[in-house]
């Protein structure tokens, strides 16, 4: 199995699930997907892009502002008024755009271009964060043994910080015989963390 960024939580719960059906395991950018990431993400973060984050949580009505950020997000990506969700996607994708261009060169993810996708995107996490992805509490690091003899990689940047190096070392830690690469240059994907998975993958085929 194979999984970036949120795919690596829903390849690492489905694993530790029914590890008996997985062979090996590949988990590149990875969370934990807990309640503590997904405020990590949408709040804490906002330390790094100060600018970027207030402009985020700006973006969210008074009468919404005691809900929780990702809640708020949610409401308004599902308002009745085309307008008030269309804003919100855009204020969403652009918070997103902002956390993951840690690196040089780092350019706009061109699927946030289109309207349809902007709002899908936002809606799909936004339901599945607002729930802590159906997840018990650090389900997937207190599972990890589980996995115990499935060769295993996590290849993550050093320089992520939509999702911090301490998630895949935390899971490392708890699963005998994976294996932890750390892409120094790297921040939530780019191009030489691709080339790493594809690697790993190749070497698997």
């Amino acid at each position: 199995m194979f999984g970036v960024s949120w795919g690596s939580v829903l390849a690492a719960t489905y694993a530790e699930r029914y590890p008996e059906r997985v062979g090996a395991l590949v988990l590149a950018a990875v969370s934990t997907g807990k309640a503590a990431d997904i405020d990590w993400l949408t709040v804490l973060a906002g330390r790094f892009f100060p600018a970027e984050w207030h402009a985020f949580r700006d973006h969210v009505p008074a009468v919404l502002r005691k809900e929780r950020l990702v809640d708020a997000y949610n409401t308004l990506l599902m308002d009745p008024d085309p307008a008030v969700r269309e804003t919100a996607a855009v204020a969403w994708c652009r918070w997103e755009e902002a956390h993951v261009a840690t690196t040089p060169g780092a350019r706009p993810n061109p699927r946030f271009a289109d309207a349809r996708f902007r709002l899908g995107f936002a809606r799909q996490v936004t339901h599945c964060w607002r729930h802590s992805s159906w997840l018990a509490p650090d389900e997937i690091v207190r599972n990890a043994g589980r996995l115990a003899g499935i060769p295993g990689w996590l290849i993550h940047g050093r320089l992520d910080l939509s999702s911090p190096l301490d998630a895949p070392w935390r899971i490392h830690q708890a699963w005998p015989g994976s294996e932890l690469i750390i892409v120094d240059d790297e921040g939530h994907g780019g191009v030489t963390m691709e080339a790493e998975w594809r690697r790993v993958l190749a070497d698997l085929a």
